[in-house]
């Protein structure tokens, strides 16, 4: 359901989101990432999209602020994953 990019990216990212890591293999945090019902999207539009429809307070935030946010996740290929603990 995730690209490997996206499972990869959030198991050596995990710290920023998490105190301790949530998962210790690929496979933990792949079944992190769907029992969380993490998202992967396209851009910022897309990522500015989802967490508006999620509740999220994103009018004011600049591009440089969505991705800094701590359940946003960059990855290698220009995409992005979300992470909603």
């Amino acid at each position: 359901m995730y690209s490997k990019e996206a499972v990869k990216t959030f198991l050596e990212q995990q710290k920023r989101l998490f105190d301790e890591p949530v998962a210790e293999s690929f496979e933990e945090a792949e079944e992190f990432l769907e029992d969380c019902m993490a998202v992967e999207v396209k851009n910022l539009k897309e990522v500015r999209r989802y967490l508006d429809e999620a509740g999220a307070d994103v009018e004011g935030m600049s591009e440089a602020e969505l991705k800094d946010a701590s359940e946003v996740f960059a990855l290698p290929s220009g995409g992005y994953l979300i992470v909603e603990a």
